[in-house]
C-alpha cells in the first residue's frame, strides 16, 4: 500500500482522510505540481518550486511550510515508497484548507492542506516510437491558464473529447490558435523552426516546455516562442507534445489529417534524445536508457 503525506502525517494512502469542509472540495481553490522522479531523484525540483511559489503567491495561499520543507517532503515521500530504482511521478496538492463554506477567503490562521503522493511511472516509449494523433477543441478556458490550479473540469472535457475520438491528447484552440493541450504543451516545426505558444496568461509555463525550449537552443535549432494560427496546421512538417509525463511526444495526425510525413520527425526526436540525455543525467544513470531507436 502506498505512503501518503497528509497535514503533517505520513499514513496510507487508504488512511488518508479529508475534510468534507476542504476548500479544494468545494471549490478547486488550490494550486498543484507533478513532478517526474528519476532513480529517487526529482527533476527539475527548482522548476517547479518556483511555478508553485507563484501559484501560491497568485492565489493568496499561504502553505504553512517553505519551499525546501516542501521539497524535503518530496524526497521524504520518494523514500517512504521505495522509489529509489525506476521512475515515478509525486503529485502535490495545496489547497486553502477546511472552513465553513463561503465564497471569500476563510479566517485568517485556517491551515493549509497539504498533500503528496508518489507513484511509479513507465515512460510511453511504444506509443512515442509510432507518434500520436491529436485532436483539436475549443479553449473556453478562463484567463488565468498560467495558474496551476484544480480546477481542471475544462480539460477533463477537453481529454475526454480526444478519448471519444480515439485521440491521445486534445489541443486548444483560442481565437483560431493553437495554445496548448489539456495536460501538455504544443509545439511545431514550420520552415525547419520550432514554434510554440509563448509564456502568457493563456497557457501554463510547462516545466519540460521550457527545459525543450532551452535544449533546441543550445543544440542550435531555430526556435521561436510565436502562436501556430488555425490555418498553419496543414503546414505542420513536424509537430510534438512536452510535458512531465510525456516527455517529448511527436504528433503523427492531427483532426485525422497526417503531419509531415505522418511518423515522427526528426528534429522532434533530436529533442526528445536531448531530453532523455538530461533526465539520465540528473538521475546519476550514465547513458539514457530511455532513447527510441
Amino acid at each position: 500500500m502506498s505512503i501518503v503525506y497528509l497535514n503533517g502525517q505520513f499514513l496510507p494512502r487508504a488512511e488518508a482522510k479529508l475534510s468534507v469542509d476542504e476548500r479544494g472540495f468545494f471549490f478547486g481553490d488550490g494550486v498543484y505540481e507533478v513532478t517526474r522522479v528519476v532513480r529517487g531523484r526529482l527533476f527539475e525540483w527548482d522548476r517547479h518550486a518556483r511555478r508553485l511559489a507563484r501559484g501560491l503567491r497568485e492565489l493568496r495561499i499561504d502553505a504553512g511550510l517553505s519551499l525546501d520543507g516542501i521539497g524535503a517532503l518530496h524526497e521524504r515521500v520518494v523514500a517512504e515508497n521505495r522509489m529509489t530504482e525506476g521512475q515515478g511521478t509525486v503529485y502535490l496538492q495545496v489547497t486553502r484548507g477546511a472552513a465553513p463554506r463561503t465564497h471569500h477567503f476563510p479566517p485568517a490562521g485556517t491551515p493549509a492542506t497539504v498533500f503528496l503522493s508518489a507513484t511509479p511511472f513507465v515512460p510511453p516509449n511504444e506509443l512515442r516510437a509510432r507518434g500520436v494523433a491529436v485532436v483539436t477543441y475549443p479553449d473556453y478556458r478562463w484567463t488565468r491558464c498560467d495558474l496551476k490550479t484544480v480546477n481542471l473540469l475544462p480539460a477533463v472535457m477537453a481529454k475526454q473529447f480526444a478519448t471519444d475520438h480515439g485521440a491521445f491528447e486534445a489541443v486548444f484552440l483560442r481565437d483560431a490558435v493553437v495554445t496548448e493541450g489539456s495536460h501538455t504543451n504544443v509545439f511545431g516545426v514550420i520552415g525547419g523552426e520550432v514554434r510554440t505558444y509563448p509564456n502568457s496568461n493563456y497557457v501554463l509555463p510547462g516545466v519540460t516546455r521550457d527545459v525543450v525550449v532551452e535544449l533546441a537552443r543550445e543544440m542550435g535549432i531555430p526556435v521561436s516562442e510565436t502562436p501556430i494560427y488555425r490555418h498553419e496546421i496543414a503546414q505542420l512538417e513536424e509537430c510534438f507534445l512536452s510535458g512531465t509525463t510525456s516527455d517529448v511526444m511527436p504528433v503523427v495526425a492531427i483532426d485525422g489529417a497526417p503531419v509531415g510525413t505522418g511518423k515522427p520527425g526528426a528534429i522532434t526526436m533530436r529533442l526528445y534524445e536531448a531530453l532523455a540525455r538530461r533526465l539520465a543525467a540528473a538521475s546519476g544513470t550514465a547513458a539514457p536508457a530511455t532513447v527510441v531507436a
